[in-house]
Parts: C-alpha cells; structure tokens; sequence
C-alpha cells in the first residue's frame, strides 16, 4: 500500500516540478501516493494548513517557515527547497501618487496574511529605511488578486510579491514596480508537521529527490523557458531570465548560517523576541 504525502506550495513557476512529477507518476515507484495542494494565500496560508493537519509538509518561504516554527508550530524544516534568493517587488497602482521607497512610510500595506512573507518582508524594507514600524498598517487581502482589488480601490497602497509573478501585472500597466528587495537567505524551506515525520521522514525524503530530479530536467530543458511561460502567464523572455537565475537545491544540508541570518533579521525587526533561539532545533535531518 502506498504512502501519502499532502505538500502545501503556491502556484508559481518554482512549484513546476511537482506537478510535471505528479503528471508522470514518478512517485509510483518510491510507494508515495503524492498530492499537490495550491496555496494561493501563500505561507501564511499553508502555516495554518500545516496547524490544522490538512497539509503533511509545505514549500514555504523560509522567513515565514522560521517565524511558525518559533511561534509554537510544530513543524521542523527538513530541506532547503529554493536555495537562490527571492526577488521581491515593491509595488504600487500605476495610478498611485507614490514615486518611489521613501514614499511609502506610513502608508498601507496589502498582505496575502500575517506571519506571510509580503507581511514580514514590508516589515523588513520598513527597518532597514528607518521608517517607524508602528506607523506601519496591514491589509489582509488573501492572493495576488486580492491585492489588485485593494491596490485599484485604494483600500491599500503598497504591495509587496515576488518580482517575476508580478511582471505580467507592470506590463500591462496595472501595477508600477517603485523597487526591490533581494532576501539574502534561500527563497524556499520545506517544513513537515513532526507527527508526520515520525513515521513518513524516508518517504518525503524519497520524494524530494524524486523533485529534485525534475528540478534538474526543468533547469536544463531547451523548452523550459516557453513551458513556463504557457503554464504561468509570463513573457518568455522573463521566464528565461527567471529560470537562468533559480536555483534549486539538491540535498538536505542544514543551512545554519542561514537559519540564523533569518533569526537575526526577526529579532532585529521585533517579530520574535530578543531572546536566542538555536537554529538547530529548527531542523530535523532526513
């Protein structure tokens, strides 16, 4: 009899190799009955999955995967995902009277969810420019679409996602990109619920490789860039460059120097206490 696995991710390009697996019933041979759960409300969304027993594991940015973990969940990270950082876009309605980063202290910020990384890396932007982060307020707009409403309705003002989903959206002039911010720790962690990983760490182990494999043809693939392109919506150009720049990881080190970059930056912006957390008890080892 199989085994299952429910892993959590949104529905972006960096997720492409589960569903290209998933379609080839590659996890047949490794006994792993695997099903892909799109989060559009992204890792805010797949934290509450993952508390709630609906997910087994997710592919959540690691900001906001470090965040859960020390706020109660009881969760362990067993793998970097995405190992190149993520680009995000700072983003305003094409219409917005908003110029430019120092424009938007105070101003309202939409956010798929609290804890999310569009909510945690406003935060972050906000502290390295010096901005009062109480004056800071939060939208909960759930997606990317959510965001478009509130942006257009001017019920929020700024939004913050990841640079090449949001492409599409500057280029039609919805949405004018006023900045970037590099994160500099890997994009993407895999987190899985610890009763889970007690008795299932060799299937969702068998799995990432099975991925990573995937991961590897899709890197390498003469029709990668126009796959992804059909698939997602973005311009092929966009799609080369973005495929150019991703990298996915293919083990399951520990990262500590960059878990513990990212519990510097919590610390620093006062999202998790002052008080030291070891980063080693964030993981568990496949």
């Amino acid at each position: 009899m199989s085994r299952q696995l429910r892993i959590g991710g949104v529905p972006e390009h960096f997720n492409l190799p589960w569903k290209l697996a998933i379609a080839d019933s590659a996890f047949d041979p490794v006994g792993v009955e695997v099903e892909f759960i799109e989060h559009p409300g992204g890792t805010g969304a797949m934290t509450a999955a993952l508390r709630a027993g609906d997910l087994d594991a997710a592919l959540m940015l690691t900001e906001g995967a470090v965040l859960d973990i020390v706020s109660g969940g009881d969760n362990r990270l067993v793998s970097v995902y995405v190992e190149s950082p993520l680009i995000w876009g700072i983003h305003v309605n094409a219409s917005s009277a908003i110029k430019n980063i120092a424009d938007i202290a105070g101003r309202r910020f939409a956010i798929s969810r609290h804890g999310s990384g569009s909510h945690l890396i406003a935060i972050v932007v906000a502290a390295e420019r010096g901005f009062d982060a109480q004056s800071m307020s939060f939208v909960v707009v759930g997606t990317i679409d959510g965001a478009r409403d509130a942006l257009a309705a001017g019920t929020a003002d700024v939004f913050l996602w990841e640079r090449h989903m949001t492409q599409p959206l500057v280029d039609a002039g919805e949405f004018r990109r006023i900045g970037e911010r590099v994160v500099p720790w890997p994009a993407f962690v895999v987190s899985a619920r610890r009763e889970y990983l007690a008795h299932n760490a060799d299937a969702l182990r068998a799995c990432l490789d099975v991925v990573a494999a995937y991961a590897t043809r899709l890197k390498r693939g003469a029709d990668s860039a126009e796959l992804i392109s059909n698939t997602y919506a973005i311009d092929r150009a966009d799609a080369s460059a973005w495929l150019a720049d991703v990298r996915w990881s293919h083990d399951q080190e520990y990262p500590a120097d960059d878990i513990r970059r990212v519990l510097a930056a919590l610390r620093s912006q006062g999202v998790i206490p002052k008080a030291e957390v070891a980063a080693r008890e964030l993981w568990h080892a496949l």
